[in-house]
């Protein structure tokens, strides 16, 4: 009999971080798409000059990161660091990432908890991700770090289902955050 691992599929999944973070990212999605062939990564990377795409009109700026670095996606991992609740970049990611459209269907959206701060008892989600999550009942869901390989592809595919089981509890109505918070 087949495992559960033998039998998933490997959701292209884009991964939404804040750089300072990057070196535990990195070690993430080396284990778990590198080593593991749990997920297929996509993402913009650290090396983003200044922003990304100069516009104040947001829904230009959420077309334009979903055509230009989601669009092969179907589920958005939101890596979560002490500092990631108040990134503009991880917003307009998360925004370009619940936009449904003609041409693209909404991401999947989960919160992975980092372990450099699983202990943190202030860890805070980014408001955009916090408006999508009600526990197991909202359109997001976010977990404590993976503690298995089948954990992990077990989350992505449920994140994956979501996008139609759950896809008129997606809320996407807050303006884009304009600066990082401190």
């Amino acid at each position: 009999m087949a495992n559960f691992l033998d039998l998933h599929t490997r959701h292209k999944t884009f991964v939404s971080y804040h750089h300072d973070d990057e070196d535990e990212v990195d070690d993430f999605i080396n284990f778990f798409d590198h080593d593991h062939d749990i997920f297929i990564s996509r993402g913009i990377g650290a090396s983003m000059p200044g922003d990304v795409i100069n516009s104040d009109n947001d829904d230009y700026i959420k077309r334009r990161i979903r055509a230009l670095y989601l669009a092969d996606s179907t589920v958005t991992l939101v890596m979560i660091g002490a500092q990631t609740w108040g990134r503009k970049f991880v917003d307009w990611e998360i925004a370009a990432s619940l936009r449904n459209t003609a041409t693209s269907n909404r991401n999947g959206l989960v919160a992975i908890t980092l372990p450099s701060v699983s202990n943190f008892d202030n860890k805070k989600l980014p408001d955009r991700l916090a408006d999508n999550v009600n526990g197991a009942n909202g359109y997001a869901r976010w977990m404590k770090y993976p503690s298995s390989t089948s954990d992990l592809a077990k989350i992505i595919d449920d994140a994956y289902d979501r996008r139609t089981s759950r896809s008129a509890l997606a809320t996407n109505s807050r303006a884009l955050r304009t600066r990082n918070a401190s």
